[in-house]
């Protein structure tokens, strides 16, 4: 019999670098990887700057990228410089245990085409790659449904002057010292405080606080 002429060719294996700065988590994952056909890992770093090196050097199909990254920029940073390359920038697939809603706003507008939790299955973990390195979206369920639930219910933005009521209450500070430093009333600040915790969605000074930090709003 003549040979399978008509057999579809095998796809190329997805060509992965991995960036986590544990060096115990890349060899856990380079391990698991090598069970999964059709993936490849090319190179792994331990920093933001280093998966930005290693880029340019091997030109992977997808960068597996985590969010916390010691020192250096972090991994948001990373995805956003990974995605802006001249040449042949790389798909990003954040893995990580963070599912904040500001986590996982700040990846998405980084440019991250997935955004998967540690948590999941290998299985998942394997599918959300292959998809990831094509540009199709890949996040967890969990995440899938954070996303539909904001999509869903926006929250209403804090104005730069709430931003800066909201720094100085994790300072410690009460309404007098917020209004001396701000050159405002104490009865402006008050006003201001109210519509703080209508939009965050909290009834006292440590409960803004707290979400403040969630959402990352005190940069």
């Amino acid at each position: 019999m003549p040979a399978a002429a008509d057999e579809p060719p095998t796809p190329a294996p997805v060509r992965l670098l991995l960036c986590d700065d544990h060096a115990v988590v890349r060899a856990g994952l380079r391990a698991l990887l090598a069970s999964a056909p059709g993936i490849e890992v090319v190179a792994e770093a331990g920093s933001g700057e280093e998966a930005l090196a290693l880029t340019t050097l091997h030109h992977p199909d997808l960068v597996l990228m985590d969010l916390q990254l010691g020192e250096g920029i972090d991994g948001v940073e990373t995805t956003r410089r990974l995605t802006t390359l001249p040449d042949h920038p790389p798909y990003v697939l954040v893995l990580t245990t963070y599912d904040t809603d500001a986590d996982i706003t700040r990846a998405v507008e980084a440019g991250a085409t997935g955004y998967l939790l540690k948590a999941e299955r290998p299985e998942e973990l394997f599918t959300a790659i292959r998809a990831a390195a094509s540009g199709r979206t890949a996040l967890s369920p969990p995440v899938a449904q954070r996303v539909m639930t904001h999509l869903r219910n926006p929250q209403p933005e804090l104005t730069p002057r709430e931003r800066d009521i909201l720094r100085h209450l994790t300072q410690g500070l009460g309404n007098r010292e917020i209004a001396r430093a701000l050159f405002i009333s104490e009865a402006t600040v008050k006003t201001h405080l109210g519509r703080i915790y209508q939009k965050l969605g909290v009834e006292t000074r440590a409960g803004a606080v707290a979400v403040g930090k969630e959402r990352r709003l005190l940069g």
